[in-house]
């Protein structure tokens, strides 16, 4: 008799018994997290670009307010400038409707898998992320009429101030958006350090890179020539950035008296 030929055998795959995510898998989650965020943002987008005309006059308002006492105007120096600024606006607006979305595919894509336990985290983090990233946005908001009028009580007696529109309106733009994400950053860190990711010990270890980290940020943020800008933003971001470590300190040494005081009635 003739051996028949043995069939492939179809190789089951494997699954990570730990629950770790495959370096494929963590692609298609972000991939997946992408795409809902960008969907998100180009409808806050379209959204945006329906009141830019509202925005645009709020952003101006520091301009006519300094016209009552030095000459102040915005000049747009190119044909595309005032199309150029409502999309920008739009898309600034965009981001900003867009937050509980995005924020939250970000909050999903760091820390996946969360057992029923730690389902909490998730609400924690909604309602302290998004309301703080929308008091950020607001703190930036107001504090900018004040460094516009600031910057503009430099110019000398017998000179004017001829803004460039763009430069204006980014201005504005970076500083709102700067300060929203600051207030945010902080929550990251202590829900990571909730849920085992990060220890207290691990954030203050890399301070110095951190501080780093937030100058540069602050410069990339605010026009390099305005210093004192830069440091309002990065003195509340290095002081939230201790807050973060602070609470995560409490919790870790929460978490290790429990810890040993488990460890205690199981021997006894």
């Amino acid at each position: 008799m003739s051996e028949q030929p043995a069939l492939p055998s179809k190789k089951k795959t494997r699954k990570n018994t730990d629950g770790r995510m495959t370096l494929a898998e963590h692609l298609l989650e972000l991939r997946k997290r992408l795409f809902i965020a960008a969907i998100a943002i180009v409808v806050g987008m379209i959204l945006g670009f329906v009141v830019s005309n509202y925005a645009i006059e709020l952003m101006s308002e520091p301009i006519r307010q300094l016209a009552d006492s030095k000459l102040a105007n915005l000049n747009f120096d190119t044909v595309t400038s005032g199309f150029d600024l409502h999309m920008k606006v739009a898309l600034t607006l965009g981001f900003v409707v867009s937050a509980p979305v995005w924020l939250y595919q970000i909050w999903a894509f760091l820390v996946p898998g969360l057992r029923r336990t730690e389902v909490k985290y998730i609400l924690g983090f909604i309602l302290t992320a998004i309301p703080l990233f929308f008091a950020g946005c607001f703190a930036g908001w107001t504090v900018m009429p004040h460094i516009v009028e600031l910057m503009a009580n430099f110019t000398p007696e017998d000179a004017s101030n001829l803004y460039q529109a763009g430069y204006y309106y980014d201005f504005i733009l970076k500083l709102v958006l700067a300060v929203g994400i600051a207030f945010v950053l902080p929550v990251f860190l202590v829900l990571l350090n909730f849920v085992g990711v990060l220890s207290a010990k691990a954030i203050i270890k890399g301070w110095r890179i951190a501080l780093l980290v937030i100058m540069l940020f602050c410069a990339i943020a605010t026009p390099a020539a305005d210093v004192i800008s830069m440091f309002l933003l990065a003195i509340p971001m290095i002081v939230l950035y201790f807050a973060a470590y602070l609470v995560s300190f409490l919790n870790d040494r929460r978490r290790a008296k429990k810890a040993a005081k488990n460890e205690s009635e199981y021997q006894s």
